[in-house]
């Protein structure tokens, strides 16, 4: 794996672990990222991605269970099939948490690996630097984000899809990724951190927003 997909995925894990609200122009919270404190932040986001599969795993198995009963109780009423719809969108609910559960879980188990590769200097680096661009730029990164969302806004999507999303325009607009790179890879970390739905608004967004840069740079 190249040191720069390492360095994004770590720089998704410690982006996770600083406040989404309230950082100043100045950049104040990009001084929250020391690099002595990486290993501190990497162990909180291993404990953060524990509770997220947790929490999924939670929510799937309520949701399955939802299903199982009003399945039952569909087939010892008459009519039964009218529940049907409702059968079928716990059931979709369900296995869309388990999915998110699996993707948390997968993640979790790949952090001693990146835990490991982290004491590379260039993939350090290479996070350290990603974070700090995101943390510096985020209003006017968030701003341009907007601008290609199309009925929906930034605020209203995951916290990880967020955080994907920004790390992609700082790719491309700090570190001269080539757009094509920096979108699927994107949508690599989407498939690890997100779900279906996230990946697609993913995938779309930044179609869209590297169609608007081009005019702008050309």
């Amino acid at each position: 794996m190249q040191s720069r997909t390492l360095s994004r995925e770590l720089a998704l894990l410690l982006l996770g672990q600083i406040s989404d609200r309230g950082t100043s122009a100045s950049g104040s919270s990009a001084k929250a990222l020391p690099d002595g404190g990486m290993d501190v932040l990497l162990q909180q986001a291993l404990t953060t991605l524990h509770q997220h599969v947790r929490e999924a795993l939670d929510r799937s198995a309520e949701d399955l269970q939802t299903a199982q009963q009003e399945l039952l109780d569909s087939e010892l009423q008459e009519m039964g099939e009218q529940q049907l719809p409702r059968v079928r969108s716990h059931l979709q609910a369900g296995l869309v948490s388990a999915e998110q559960a699996l993707n948390r879980l997968s993640a979790s188990l790949e952090l001693p690996r990146l835990l490991l590769l982290a004491d590379q200097d260039e993939v350090r680096l290479g996070a350290m630097d990603r974070a700090r661009a995101v943390l510096r730029q985020r209003e006017a990164i968030d701003a341009r984000l907007d601008g290609v969302m199309e009925g929906w806004r930034l605020a209203r999507l995951p916290r990880i899809d967020r955080d994907i999303l920004r790390l992609a325009a700082v790719d491309l607009s700090d570190f001269k990724t080539p757009a094509a790179v920096a979108c699927n890879e994107a949508v690599e970390l989407a498939n690890r951190y997100s779900d279906e739905q996230g990946r697609r608004m993913i995938n779309g967004v930044l179609r869209r927003f590297t169609a608007a840069a081009v005019p702008a740079e050309s």
